[in-house]
């Protein structure tokens, strides 16, 4: 399920719990909601609320974090990609097969995880990225240098273009966790719904104090949405761009 739809099912949920909370006002015994019965409600309310913000704070810091790293690995890889044409362009003529390659790789690199952004210069079935990079391995590994600074730039892009594969591992690797399991989701969801369920309890019902949990409640469902949207990258309103590797495409081949 998409994140928005998670985020409104929460909304709806949170809006119920409230709306329950201000009718069951309206029908307790004046003994349910005297001044002492609201302290520990208020009490209550207050514990739960505090554990939800320390949670929700960690949350954002943490999809915000895994988000970052996932940036800074693209740029990281970005440069390696160039950094290594670079040194198969010094090498010689030899190597123009693995530079097209390797251009061409970078061009369906950014078609795949940037769907929309048409490059225009990659092929029907062109390999994924791993793929790409074992193949450009041993391509590196083939080649035969005729001196002893030929054999120092196929070792230097030998190690760049394993750099290059060990980046592209740590990024599958970290864009497949999540801050936000879907137990844990449940369960702070919940705790959501409990603390609104007895603001209602508590609030007077007119206008103006409806607005301000309706607000309140928009704003932590939109946290929640602002989670899920952090823990995917490469797709929704908040994406990893792709600059990096687009600034890269221009300077290959060159």
């Amino acid at each position: 399920m998409s994140p928005l739809a998670n985020s409104l099912i929460v909304y709806g949920c949170i809006l119920g719990g409230m709306l329950l909370g201000m009718f069951l006002r309206g029908v307790l015994h004046e003994r349910h909601v005297n001044d002492e019965s609201k302290d520990v409600m208020k009490l209550g309310v207050n514990m739960i609320a505090t554990l939800a913000a320390v949670v929700l704070g960690l949350l954002i810091a943490s999809a915000k974090a895994n988000f970052d790293t996932i940036n800074s690995g693209i740029i990281h890889t970005s440069s390696k990609i160039i950094l290594l044409d670079r040194v198969m362009a010094h090498y010689g003529p030899e190597t123009k097969e693995i530079r097209n390659q390797l251009r061409r790789g970078v061009a369906s690199s950014i078609e795949r995880h940037w769907p929309k952004e048409k490059t225009g210069q990659t092929e029907a079935m062109y390999p994924g990225s791993m793929v790409l990079l074992e193949a450009l391995q041993d391509k590196i590994r083939q080649l035969s240098p005729q001196n002893d600074e030929q054999r120092w730039l196929r070792s230097r892009a030998s190690q760049v273009c394993s750099d290059i594969a060990e980046s592209r591992w740590l990024l599958v690797e970290q864009r497949g966790l999540s801050s936000l399991p879907m137990p844990f989701f449940v369960m702070l969801a919940s705790w959501l719904v409990i603390i609104f369920f007895i603001l209602g309890l508590l609030s007077p019902r007119n206008a103006t104090v409806i607005i301000v949990l309706l607000v309140c409640a928009l704003s932590t469902a939109g946290s929640l949405y602002l989670i899920q949207e952090l823990d995917r990258p490469y797709e929704g309103l908040i994406t990893i761009s792709s600059t990096p590797l687009r600034t890269a495409l221009a300077i290959l081949g060159r």
